[in-house]
């Protein structure tokens, strides 16, 4: 089963010329609609959210953790 051609037919289409042109100045006619309305997306995991933010957290608690370790080191003087 075939489904029928959206496009409108120029032979009963107003304002168009000979040819399938419009005239200057005129808008083309639209084609129809071929899909009605869609499924609703599924919401994005808040798990994943979660878990970039925690190991976000965790990565820059290591970096600022080295850098503490490294300046108390330097200010002992060992």
């Amino acid at each position: 089963m075939t489904s029928p051609n959206p496009d409108p037919d120029p032979r009963t289409t107003p304002g168009l010329e000979p040819g399938g042109g419009v005239s200057p100045g005129d808008t083309p006619p639209d084609s129809g609609q071929t899909s009605g309305l869609s499924h609703r997306e599924p919401r994005p995991s808040r798990k994943m959210s979660i878990a970039w933010l925690v190991t976000v957290i965790v990565v820059v608690a290591l970096i600022a953790g080295f850098f503490l370790t490294y300046l108390i080191v330097y200010l002992t003087g060992d």
